[in-house]
């Protein structure tokens, strides 16, 4: 399987380092805490099945478990512990 940093950036990184289309950004503490506030399930559904201006993730490159593992990645940047 592929390693978290890896799936994140082959597949999140490309909007998720700039912040493009409002995609809260790596580390960025504030735009995270509402969405780790929802749990690791509810943003991997998002991801997944995507939500506002991100598109499904799911079902691409990577098996769920793997993109699971970035989504872990992506916020424990910002302080998540899941």
């Amino acid at each position: 399987p592929a390693s978290a940093e890896a799936v994140y950036k082959a597949q999140c990184a490309a909007c998720h380092a700039a912040g493009v289309l409002g995609a809260p950004k790596f580390g960025d503490k504030a735009a995270w805490a509402p969405r780790i506030s929802k749990g690791y399930h509810a943003l991997l559904t998002s991801v997944l099945k995507g939500k506002g201006a991100m598109p499904a993730q799911g079902g691409k490159q990577f098996s769920d478990e793997e993109i699971g593992a970035a989504v872990k990645h992506l916020t424990k940047s910002a302080g998540a512990s899941f």
